[in-house]
């Protein structure tokens, strides 16, 4: 793979790098880490990762859900405190 040289600036209160044009992801948004060797490492983020989420929730079957209502029924009342 080949490098180039870029430029480091500041955008408002963030540090920010350019990008050039052989490298542009096709994300609007990134996941960064530091490896081992403290280089900073760039992940596009997928626009439907929240996805993912939604069709985990959908395998919870009604049994589960009745059992969660249930639960809140049976939880004590919320105690009558002053305030600080």
């Amino acid at each position: 793979m080949s490098s180039v040289i870029s430029r480091v600036f500041m955008n408002g209160n963030s540090q920010a790098v350019r990008i050039p044009q052989e490298f542009r992801l096709d994300a609007s948004r990134v996941e960064i880490h530091r490896n081992a060797d403290g280089d900073l490492v760039l992940h596009p983020v997928a626009a439907d990762r929240g996805a993912a989420l939604l069709q985990a929730l959908q395998g919870f079957d009604q049994d589960f859900v009745d059992l969660l209502v249930a639960d809140k029924k049976d939880a004590l009342p919320m105690q009558d405190r002053e305030s600080l």
